[in-house]
């Protein structure tokens, strides 16, 4: 199977329906880089992902305070010669940040750690507060029109305010692309907000972050084998169990597909959902193993038997326990 690149939105930048997360690459206080995992990890990790045909790497300047953009560049210049690398980044909302060009002088910040001249997608990362909606895309709008950045979206907007700022970028000529939001089978509360649906009447994009919901979903953890560190948090609600009754069904669907495994599974699953999905990749095999999720689909009877297997297990209706700074 070929894969179809799909647009983000109605910016006229393309990807295949797969990326890769960078939030790990030098995060110490959430993922624990430089203790299970090194800068050779994830150099390693880009290579494979570039190698298995994934071009679209999304990242921010919050992300181990700048320094997730300055590897990402790093292994750009080292290894993207000649080959078509889609970048993303965030504009993290400051509350000393009241200016558009504030937007504007961050994302030169972040082209600078990138070492590019501009980026495919700049996001705004959250709401903080809901009165700067304006601000921020007057500057995204600026940052357009000065060639900083092919495409503009959002994160973690709810249905109300993407409106807002796919209004606001409306009156200024540039067309809101994407909307990044939690997306997966223990989490689908976007489409019990109305948050899909305005996203599809708006043609706006939906990237699905921690669509593995941060390991749950691979098999890798149970209630015999815990989360570690900072992810024992999340057992608190019941998200190990609920998500072993969930494994048990992505394995056997995935033996009907040449033996793919739970998480390539799950990602396919929000592929045929329409939304992209960018699971994280902090070494070599596990950029290999997110690949396996491209070249082949779910049938419609699987992706409703997992609806419903999602649903049933009371999966979260509201993206509250596992967030993403």
């Amino acid at each position: 199977m070929v894969e179809t690149e799909m647009e983000l939105g109605k910016s006229g930048v393309r990807v295949l329906p797969l990326g890769t997360g960078c939030w790990a690459w030098g995060d110490r206080l959430f993922w624990g880089y430089g203790r299970d995992y090194h800068q050779e990890d994830i150099r390693q990790a880009f290579r494979i992902s570039l190698a298995q045909g994934i071009d679209f790497f999304d990242t921010a300047e919050t992300y181990g305070f700048g320094q997730s953009e300055m590897y990402l560049g790093s292994f750009i210049q080292e290894f993207g010669a000649g080959r078509r690398i889609i970048v993303a980044t965030k504009y993290f909302p400051y509350p000393w940040r009241v200016t558009p060009r504030a937007v504007v002088r961050t994302l030169q910040s972040s082209l600078r750690r990138l070492r590019l001249a501009a980026v495919d997608l700049y996001q705004v990362h959250r709401p903080i507060p809901h009165s700067g909606v304006e601000m921020w895309m007057q500057g995204m709008a600026e940052a357009v029109r000065e060639g900083l950045a092919r495409a503009v979206g959002v994160s973690n907007f709810s249905a109300e305010l993407t409106q807002r700022a796919h209004e606001a970028l409306a009156r200024r000529g540039v067309p809101l692309a994407t909307n990044q939001v939690q997306y997966n089978l223990l989490d689908r509360g976007l489409e019990w907000t109305g948050l899909e649906r305005v996203c599809r009447d708006l043609g706006v994009t939906l990237i699905a972050y921690s669509p593995l919901a941060q390991g749950l979903l691979t098999g890798k953890y149970s209630p015999q084998h815990p989360l570690p560190g900072a992810y024992r948090r999340l057992q608190w609600g019941g998200f190990v169990n609920r998500a072993a009754l969930l494994v048990a069904t992505l394995r056997e669907i995935g033996q009907a597909h040449e033996g793919k495994t739970p998480g390539q599974v799950a990602l396919n699953w929000v592929i045929c959902k329409g939304a992209l999905p960018i699971p994280g990749a902090k070494n070599a095999a596990q950029a290999s193993e997110n690949a396996g999720a491209l070249g082949w689909r779910l049938t419609s009877e699987e992706v409703a038997l997992l609806d419903e297997a999602s649903s049933s297990g009371n999966a979260l209706q509201q993206p509250s326990a596992m967030t993403r700074p």
